[in-house]
């Protein structure tokens, strides 16, 4: 049985976090946080700490945070060490996380009360998807934030890919270090490498190129109500690979290793395999990201971002937590309209700086928390 056979099966369950756990981390020293079930909004001023608290969620899901690669910054100012827990209602019953980080060492993470030898054996335990207002840069951006897009909604969604990831990533930075070496062209270690990198990286292009097919689908309906049926939006892979059955994939990227070495090893680096690939947005055929407007441009990013929560509920059988960090302030009431329609049946964290800024979603219920001086109330 596929993934996709399991919402239809069991009905979509909904993640629910009971309680957040903050010690030492970032602007507060201590903090424990019982949200609602549905709409949670977090309201203070710029620098209040907001981020924070949706940037420790995202830690917990994903094992990194989304702001930084250094887990060192994540520590109240002053302090050798903090820690971030909570406890998540699943489909399989509560699940307990926790991320002890430390100045001095690699991050210890828990879950369950076990010790998990890498941070990435969370993934799919506590599915999120986030929107910020930096997610807008999406389709303008460079092809290093449409990747990392890529990268983390198929890491939650199927946890194998994360691993490939992380071993096609070792794999390249080997081939890469040995390609500075002036005489790597005699050593045969070079050929192994590079058999391991083809392999791996037909991998991650297969999977990748399904997840985009079902996103793109998914986002041109979106697209299409958001823009009243004026505008389509297409949404296309562009893989580093030379067009090839999928079967072939491995052996087309080993070719083409081979006949590109020389450029690599004059330039250190690889030329050729996914980490290369990129996405392409076309409105009404179209190149979005040279051509679009801000609007169009915003709005063709909103409609991928919000595909991400189907994608959860058809492959996981759960609705993700939605993290939204001040992205309202940011589109006009079409849009809204949009990102209120995905809030529904999902537990949301908002932030912003007034309550003004969320007078469109009227009578819905929220639970409101007011941040400020490192306190929540």
């Amino acid at each position: 049985m596929c993934y996709n056979d399991i919402g239809q099966l069991w009905g979509i369950f909904r993640l629910k976090i009971e309680w957040l756990k903050l010690y030492q981390y970032r602007n507060y020293e201590a903090l424990t946080l019982k949200p609602g079930a549905g709409i949670c909004v977090f309201v203070g001023q710029n620098a209040a700490g907001k981020t924070n608290i949706l940037e420790s969620v995202f830690l917990c899901a994903l094992g990194r945070s989304h702001r930084t690669g250094h887990d060192s910054e994540l520590i109240a100012e002053g302090q050798g060490e903090g820690m971030v827990s909570l406890r998540v209602k699943t489909r399989a019953g509560s699940r307990t996380i926790r991320c002890q980080l430390s100045a001095k060492e690699r991050k210890r993470v828990t879950l369950d009360n076990t010790p998990l030898a890498r941070s990435g054996e969370l993934m799919g335990c506590l599915n999120v998807v986030m929107f910020s207002p930096e997610d807008l840069e999406l389709v303008k951006g460079g092809p290093g934030a449409r990747r990392r897009f890529l990268d983390m909604e198929l890491s939650q969604l199927y946890p194998a890919y994360y691993f490939t990831l992380q071993r096609y990533n070792g794999v390249l930075k080997q081939r890469n270090m040995l390609l500075k070496n002036p005489h790597c062209g005699d050593d045969p270690t070079l050929e192994l490498w590079e058999s391991q990198l083809a392999r791996l990286g037909a991998d991650i292009t297969r999977r990748r190129a399904v997840f985009v097919r079902e996103l793109a689908a998914l986002a041109q309906a979106l697209h299409g109500q958001m823009t009243d049926g004026a505008e389509s939006l297409e949404i296309l892979y562009q893989p580093n690979l030379p067009p090839t059955a999928d079967e072939e994939l491995a052996e087309a990227m080993c070719a083409e290793l081979v006949a590109n070495r020389e450029r690599d090893m004059t330039r250190g680096s690889t030329s050729v395999g996914p980490h290369r690939d990129d996405l392409a947005f076309f409105i009404n055929g179209t190149d979005a990201r040279v051509y679009g407007s801000q609007g169009q441009q915003r709005t063709a990013a909103l409609a991928a971002k919000l595909s991400e929560i189907a994608l959860v509920e058809s492959v996981r059988g759960e609705k993700p937590v939605l993290l939204l960090d001040d992205v309202f302030s940011e589109l006009d009431t079409g849009r809204q309209s949009a990102l209120l329609s995905a809030v529904s049946g999902c537990q949301t964290f908002i932030t912003c700086t007034h309550l003004g800024e969320l007078a469109f979603l009227g009578a819905k219920r929220m639970k409101v928390f007011n941040v400020g001086n490192g306190k929540v109330m």
